[in-house]
C-alpha cells in the first residue's frame, strides 16, 4: 500500500519531511512567513489583524531578554525560535494538544531539533533553558490573554500566573499585517545570529 505523502514544499524550493526533517531542509525565510500567517488563539483575538505566532514568538524573545539580561545571543535565539515548529505544523491551543495526545509532541519536538541545529543551537535545549523559556512564554501568553483575547486579569492570572510588573512595563500589543511581522522577525533573527557569530 501505497504510505501518504509526508513531505511538503515550501516556498524557498526545499521539501521538508515532518517525520524526518533535516537540519538542510530548514530555511529562516519559510519560518518567518509560515509564522506570519499563523494565527494565535485560533484566530480569537480583537484587531484587524491576526495576532500571529511571528508575533508572539517577537514578544517572548523580549520577555526571556528582561528576565534574562545576562544570556547570550543563542539562548535569546532559542527563545525567538520557540514555536518555529508551528511554520508547518500549526498552533494548537492547549486543550485540542491535550486531546491530540503525544504524537503532536513527537512531531514538535523532531522538526525543533532540525530547526535548532540549522542555527548553532543544540539539538535539545538545556533544561534551564527550556524553563526560562516557558516562564516567558507563560508571561506573554497572560499579556495576550488580557490586552487582546477578551480575558479578565483574574481569569489570566489563574490560567498563566500573574507577571511581575517590571517584565511586563511598557509592553502594548499592537497588531500588524503578516507582511510587516515577517519582516520583523526576519530582522530579529538576522541580529541574533549576528550577535552569535560575534562572540
Amino acid at each position: 500500500m501505497k504510505q501518504p505523502r509526508a513531505w511538503q514544499r515550501m516556498l524557498s524550493g526545499r521539501r521538508l519531511d515532518l517525520l524526518d526533517p533535516t537540519p538542510v531542509d530548514i530555511e529562516v525565510a519559510d519560518i518567518a512567513h509560515g509564522l506570519a500567517f499563523v494565527a494565535r488563539w485560533n484566530g480569537q483575538t480583537m484587531g484587524d489583524w491576526p495576532y500571529s505566532v511571528a508575533e508572539h514568538s517577537l514578544l517572548v524573545e523580549t520577555l526571556f531578554a528582561r528576565a534574562n539580561p545576562d544570556q547570550p545571543a543563542r539562548w535569546r535565539m532559542a527563545a525567538l525560535l520557540h514555536d518555529a515548529p508551528e511554520y508547518v505544523i500549526g498552533d494548537m491551543i492547549s486543550p485540542v494538544k491535550a486531546a491530540v495526545g503525544p504524537g503532536y509532541l513527537e512531531l514538535d519536538s523532531r522538526l525543533a531539533a532540525a530547526i535548532h541545529i540549522r542555527f548553532g543551537l543544540p539539538a535539545v535545549l538545556p533544561a534551564p533553558i527550556k524553563r526560562a523559556i516557558k516562564a516567558a512564554d507563560r508571561i506573554s501568553a497572560w499579556l495576550e490573554a488580557v490586552q487582546i483575547a477578551g480575558f479578565s486579569q483574574v481569569e489570566a492570572s489563574r490560567l498563566f500566573g500573574r507577571p511581575a510588573p517590571a517584565l511586563i512595563d511598557g509592553l502594548d500589543i499592537r497588531l500588524h499585517p503578516p507582511a510587516r511581522v515577517r519582516a520583523d522577525y526576519l530582522a530579529r533573527h538576522a541580529a541574533l545570529l549576528t550577535d552569535m557569530d560575534a562572540r
